[in-house]
């Protein structure tokens, strides 16, 4: 078994769904000799979040950031005001769609579904860059006999 754990920095986006599964695979040193583990992710951040979804068509970060918005609108009568209209809603955000994944990795690869990507949920209009703590655990073995 082996661990290994990074923190990387995520350039600042601005507001919306971003895919990120090239840059943490790009990251992760050690992904190609893990027969079988886990990749598990942690958003340092409350006000945005880590959603796994589809990453074929364009139109789902936009849907998917417009449907946020109906659901968690900035015009609610919010008593944590003092960083912006745009700050609390994106701690409701944060808060239903979580700061942490965890996914299974198998002869090397991580095991998404053939239409999943892996995003960075940008609530703020200018968040900033992200911090995000990716740890791998996995048995290394010989991908060959597999």
């Amino acid at each position: 078994m082996a661990w290994q754990q990074q923190t990387i920095h995520l350039a600042a986006r601005r507001r919306g769904f971003h895919l990120i599964t090239p840059e943490i695979e790009r990251a992760v040193d050690g992904l190609q000799p893990v027969s079988v583990g886990l990749l598990h992710l942690f958003l340092q951040h409350t006000s945005a979040s880590l959603s796994i979804n589809e990453n074929a068509d364009p139109d789902v970060p936009d849907d998917l950031e417009m449907a946020c918005g109906r659901i968690v609108p900035e015009t609610l009568p919010y008593r944590h005001t003092c960083e912006g209209p745009d700050d609390m809603p994106a701690h409701v955000k944060a808060a239903l769609l979580g700061s942490s994944l965890t996914i299974p990795i198998s002869q090397g690869r991580l095991c998404l579904g053939t239409w999943q990507g892996i995003y960075l949920c940008e609530h703020r209009n200018a968040g900033g860059p992200r911090r995000l703590v990716i740890t791998l655990h996995g048995e290394l073995g010989d991908l060959a006999e597999e």
